[in-house]
């Protein structure tokens, strides 16, 4: 059995021991986050190639320009999952240190993902997902922050990045300052992923939810 030395960042009394073992957990997690599920929907369902229409992205965002919602619908809940299951059988095995370390590796494998030459997603379902799976009060608190700003705005980035903000806030609120720091670096990935939508956002040129 694995030392119980998976606590929080700097509690770590047997690094030396624990180390290898939150090294696997960080590449099981990542090869997990790099299933580009979007890419599979869209196939399965005979929508082609998603990378070849709108903003060639693989999220759900992008897979609900080809018209079908179901597979937008799937690519969400796939996209979220992986996330939430990387974290929450990282915790059961090892414990907390080791669920935030599968939680920044599934992030990474999705954005990054290995099987599709390091061009992924831009994380906003995967990153919700993983907070569902670290504490659901905060994950439901930054579900409700997107949904908010997507019924207010009707722009689907705008959404992502406000929420994305909004989790390492709710973890402060809840008392969670030991994963603040893991939302602060998931928050401010999903930002770099979104440099493209933040100047269209700047200039009014952002497409609204549903558009073609």
């Amino acid at each position: 059995m694995v030392p119980s030395v998976f606590r929080f960042w700097g509690a770590n009394p047997g690094w030396e021991a624990a180390w290898p073992w939150l090294l696997g957990v960080l590449i099981a997690a990542y090869l997990l986050g790099s299933v580009p599920f979007g890419l599979l929907v869209s196939k399965f369902m005979g929508l082609g190639d998603v990378r070849k229409i709108g903003s060639g992205n693989i999220g759900a965002t992008n897979v609900l320009r080809t018209g079908s919602k179901k597979a937008a619908l799937a690519t969400l809940l796939l996209d979220g999952g992986k996330g939430a299951v990387a974290v929450l059988l990282a915790r059961h095995l090892y414990g907390d240190t080791a669920a935030q370390v599968a939680a920044l590796g599934a992030f990474l494998g999705h954005i990054y993902p290995i099987y599709l030459g390091f061009k992924g997603g831009k994380g906003m379902a995967t990153f919700l997902g993983i907070f569902l799976a670290l504490h659901p009060i905060t994950g439901l608190a930054t579900c409700a922050t997107w949904l908010v700003t997507a019924l207010v705005f009707r722009i689907s980035s705008l959404a992502a990045l406000v929420s994305a903000l909004s989790a390492p806030l709710w973890l402060w609120l809840f008392g969670l300052t030991p994963v603040t720091g893991l939302g602060l670096l998931l928050a401010a990935l999903v930002w770099l992923r979104h440099r493209a939508n933040i100047q269209r956002i700047v200039a009014g040129a952002e497409p609204k939810i549903g558009e073609k």
